[in-house]
């Protein structure tokens, strides 16, 4: 009976994302978005309006965080790959990944692999996220600080 709800938000994202209210497409939203809840297996937990204020302040920062680092990154990455003398060192660097749910861990390396140059490769079972990097000692530098406000969003986000 849970399952409900989360099915019904992912089929109405998945129509108004693709603008096609054809019983086909309600169809295949259905169940798409069954699969994905079969998938994911959201676990219910109790969530007071006193809570939602905060979480929304932190889920809109986290997004535009987000959007931001593509951005700044996005660049970097042109930057470098227009350079005659290309110059990366790449490698890959283990990054703690600090989050106390599995879905903030997930999309903590989701938000690091959308990223341009850096891809998460692997997570040990101990959150340390191996990730590949265009510039691997430009990213020890930054990778800290950034990885903290992330953290600190998701802890918030998903408390």
């Amino acid at each position: 009976m849970y399952a409900i709800r989360p099915i019904a938000l992912l089929t109405l994202t998945y129509l108004a994302l693709t603008s096609n209210l054809a019983l086909i497409n309600i169809v295949a939203g259905l169940i798409i978005a069954a699969l994905v809840v079969l998938l994911v297996r959201p676990q219910p937990h109790e969530v007071t309006w006193r809570q939602v204020p905060g979480r929304t302040i932190a889920l809109g920062r986290y997004v535009l965080l987000l959007i931001y680092d593509l951005v700044v990154s996005g660049l970097q990455v042109a930057r470098i790959v227009l350079d005659p003398a290309l110059p990366i060192k790449p490698g890959i660097i283990a990054i703690p990944s600090r989050c106390r749910s599995e879905m903030a861990s997930a999309l903590n390396a989701h938000a690091i692999t959308l990223t341009p140059g850096e891809s998460v490769i692997e997570m040990s079972e101990d959150g340390i996220m191996y990730t590949h990097c265009l510039d691997a000692e430009q990213s020890k530098e930054v990778i800290e600080q950034a990885q903290k406000l992330r953290v600190d969003l998701l802890e918030k986000i998903f408390e």
